[in-house]
């Protein structure tokens, strides 16, 4: 059973000051943590092993990529032919896949937050926009778990974990503001442009080729080396391999331009769909 929303008056104008903002996060976090767990549990409803699919997915798809670019590519990440086992790549790579389906499940599901939940907007009183921090909640959930998996796999196979995985939330906490924003534009241009929800499944396929996910930057010839460094995916897998898999502290300076950046973007987004969103009723 959901909680009650927190009334709004759908004629008043909606807030879009940066305290509005902080406040769509405390005056709702129950509702948001009610509604995430709702999400999560949802998605795997009627199937035998529930919950444990989460678990599944991660190590399944990490076992395919490993076995696709290390077995058949014969892809190394440090150049060397031997001194790297395949265990070493896999590590490497499942840390890339964390942050890559992370951002991919965010933005594949922006599009049609609204549209999918009409009687949000339309029956009832409720602050819609809650549902872009529900899914990307829901979506963190899921990177937690591959992220327990992967520590699990390190503790396994190396015997220790190096200390800076302690840095891991400040590498992902810029990203998880970032991704707000995103999700947030998306969800409000995907109601009136419907296209949005069809071509994003493009954008992520090209997302995902332009990260450095299933090879180091340094394979990539230096005049394309730009495109890489300019897909938001690509600082963070590299920060979260620094602290998770090479034990070295993360760029504190690059990490703090971001959060600059990924704030600016985060109010933005609500911003726009602050001022968009009393045209979503007639839309819909």
């Amino acid at each position: 059973m959901i909680g009650r929303a927190i009334p709004v008056n759908p004629h008043a104008p909606s807030p879009t000051s940066f305290g509005a903002l902080l406040g769509v996060f405390f005056v709702n976090r129950q509702l948001i943590l009610q509604m995430t767990r709702r999400e999560v549990i949802g998605r795997y409803k009627g199937s035998m092993l529930g919950l444990a699919w989460s678990l599944f997915n991660p190590i399944f798809m990490l076992f395919v990529y490993t076995f696709v670019f290390s077995v058949v590519f014969k892809s190394r990440w440090h150049g060397a032919e031997q001194g790297e086992s395949k265990t070493d790549f896999a590590l490497v790579l499942f840390v890339g896949l964390i942050v890559l389906n992370f951002v991919n499940e965010v933005l594949n599901r922006a599009p049609g937050l609204i549209i999918s939940n009409v009687n949000f907007v339309k029956k009832v009183v409720f602050p819609i926009e809650i549902l872009s921090i529900v899914s990307i909640c829901a979506a963190l959930f899921h990177a937690l778990v591959s992220l327990s998996v992967l520590l699990a796999a390190v503790l396994i196979f190396n015997g220790s974990l190096n200390w800076t995985v302690v840095f891991i939330p400040f590498v992902l906490i810029p990203l998880i503001i970032l991704s707000v924003g995103f999700s947030w534009l998306l969800a409000s241009v995907g109601v009136f442009l419907r296209d949005v929800g069809q071509s994003i499944g493009l954008l992520t396929t090209v997302l995902m080729f332009l990260s450095p996910v299933f090879y180091p930057i340094s394979a990539v010839p230096e005049d394309l080396r730009l495109f890489i460094l300019a897909n938001p995916s690509t600082f963070i897998i590299e920060q979260a391999r620094e602290v998770l898999i090479w034990g070295r502290p993360p760029n504190w300076i690059g990490l703090g331009l971001y959060f600059m950046i990924a704030t600016i973007v985060s109010w933005a987004g609500f911003v726009w769909f602050q001022k968009t969103r009393k045209g979503f009723a007639d839309v819909l």
